[in-house]
């Protein structure tokens, strides 16, 4: 699976989010999770219609969107997420 984060300096939520994610990624190592710059990386980031609020995760599956939170998210909540993606990725395979 892989996650495409949307974050920016100035983001405040963002900051917050840093330390939910690497949490998630110790208990996740498999992922592949790929960080841009809503600054930064704008026109990438204007491609995926991200919006004004951030941070955005995104998730994939086989190069299809599945899945997108929007904001700040408990760590129980992209668990929950994740689980419920390889759970379903499962069941079809």
């Amino acid at each position: 699976m892989k996650i495409i984060r949307i974050n920016a300096v100035w983001c405040s939520g963002c900051l917050v989010m840093n330390k939910v994610w690497k949490e998630v990624e110790q208990i996740y190592p498999q992922l592949e999770i790929i960080n841009y710059d809503y600054d930064m990386d704008y026109d990438f980031v204007k491609e995926l219609k991200v919006g004004d609020v951030l941070p955005v995760a995104i998730f994939y599956h086989n190069n299809n969107e599945i899945k997108r939170l929007i904001g700040e998210k408990s760590k129980q909540e992209i668990i929950m997420v994740i689980n419920k993606i390889e759970e379903v990725k499962n069941e079809n395979n």
